[in-house]
């Protein structure tokens, strides 16, 4: 952010207003047709991952690095992790293929510096790295989640994850709805969690997660990091709960942005203080929302572990875009895991039972094992369908054999990477 300087995006917004902008902004309807992801990655020393990589350091591979003609948008997090973000695709593999094309080179030039991308859902090596990134949004989050502990800080400086967007869906039911869709995320999300587990061990330790990061989402803050009910009309209940989530901050033309403690957007729509609300602040606190999937016009799922390997991340996007793009692939696996939300119960995810052990025990949760391997199952014959190259479906074949028939996923493999 070059300045903090707001954008006003209107007039005072009333409470009406805002439900039925977040109705319309948050689930558009239309066949699916395009699928996105975005990559985080850590920034390791190339020669020795336990160096760490200081502020100067990381600087000059920015500059680096941003003067790239790349076709993604390129962003930084807090904790230096570098974002690559694909523009929406028509396809799978153009989706696959314009990130790969980046990546490679985004490592090209990171190599001769002397740094790599690394993997992981948490850093292994360190912990509570320092935040480079000293802008008045970053400023106001590590405020307002460090009062709920330390959970904030290593989520934003610490983590990297593998998410995963797809179109909403159509209006009608089916398995193509976006009534079905919105639930099947919320299922299909508890086994990506647990398949794609992929930080055991934090700044040097164990933690007893499979998924750390999965954990540090769930302890993050009272509200920010849960889901709506997914039994619900999917914008009534999303409307809601943006409504009723305390605001992050309030963003000013000049010095810190204000950081309200426990007021709500619904509250601030109503009191008008400590200055009115309008449409732009209501899009921007839905940014700082961050739950298991995040509706933004399309479905962002969030919960996907960082992959290890040089192409590790595209076996979860085609998992996943196999599942949902496919009708056939998404009344299977819809059916097939329809019976988890018993476990799950009422609470939201990711704090009810089921996400619980899915972040704790991956895939040695013997209900989540099984339904991994028909996930996986069903991905692989959607696969080309949804026009998967034989390379990615032997890479999603590979992954099968190596973590889900045996029932593991890559935590279980950390403590040799690390030790």
């Amino acid at each position: 952010m070059a300045s903090s300087g707001i954008p006003r995006g209107g007039p005072p917004l009333g409470e009406g207003e805002a439900e039925d902008l977040l109705r319309c902004i948050c689930f558009k309807t239309g066949p699916p047709r395009t699928v996105g992801a975005e990559l985080e990655w850590l920034v390791h020393d190339l020669r020795d991952p336990r160096t760490p990589v200081r502020p100067p350091r990381l600087a000059a591979a920015v500059d680096t690095v941003r003067s790239l003609p790349l076709v993604s948008a390129l962003t930084f997090e807090p904790g230096g992790q570098l974002e690559l973000s694909s523009h929406p695709a028509g396809s799978l593999m153009e989706c696959l293929d314009s990130l790969a094309a980046d990546l490679r080179a985004v490592r090209g030039a990171l190599g001769p510096l002397g740094l790599t991308l690394s993997g992981y859902g948490v850093d292994p090596w360190h912990a509570s790295r320092e935040r480079v990134l000293h802008e008045p949004r970053y400023d106001a989050m590590e405020t307002a989640l460090g009062r709920s502990g330390t959970a904030g800080r290593a989520m934003m400086c610490d983590s990297a994850s593998v998410q995963i967007c797809l179109d909403a869906g159509v209006e009608e039911p089916g398995p193509l709805g976006y009534h079905r869709r919105w639930r099947l995320a919320h299922l299909l999300g508890a086994v990506l969690v647990a398949a794609f587990a992929n930080s055991a061990v934090h700044g040097g330790r164990r933690t007893g997660w499979r998924s750390t990061r999965q954990a540090l989402w769930a302890d993050l803050d009272p509200r920010r990091a849960l889901a709506p009910s997914a039994d619900g009309e999917p914008r009534a209940e999303w409307a809601a709960h943006v409504l009723d989530t305390p605001v992050l901050c309030v963003r000013t033309d000049e010095g810190p942005w204000a950081v309200p403690e426990g007021l709500t957007f619904r509250e601030w729509l109503r009191t008008g203080l400590p200055r009115p609300a309008d449409a732009d602040d209501l899009r921007y606190h839905v940014t700082t929302l961050f739950p298991p999937v995040r509706p933004r016009g399309h479905l962002e799922l969030r919960m996907v572990d960082a992959q290890s390997g040089r192409d590790g991340w595209m076996v979860p996007v085609a998992v996943t875009t196999a599942v949902f793009e496919d009708p056939e692939a998404a009344e299977t696996v819809y059916r097939s895991l329809k019976h988890l939300g018993e476990r799950a119960g009422p609470d939201p995810a990711p704090r009810n039972p089921l996400w619980v052990a899915a972040a704790r025990d991956g895939l040695a949760d013997p209900e989540l094992h099984a339904a991994a391997r028909t996930v996986f199952a069903v991905a692989l014959d959607a696969l080309p369908r949804v026009g998967a190259s034989e390379s990615v479906r032997r890479a999603v074949a590979a992954f099968q054999e190596r973590y889900v028939i045996p029932g593991i996923c890559p935590a279980d493999e950390l403590q040799a990477v690390t030790s």
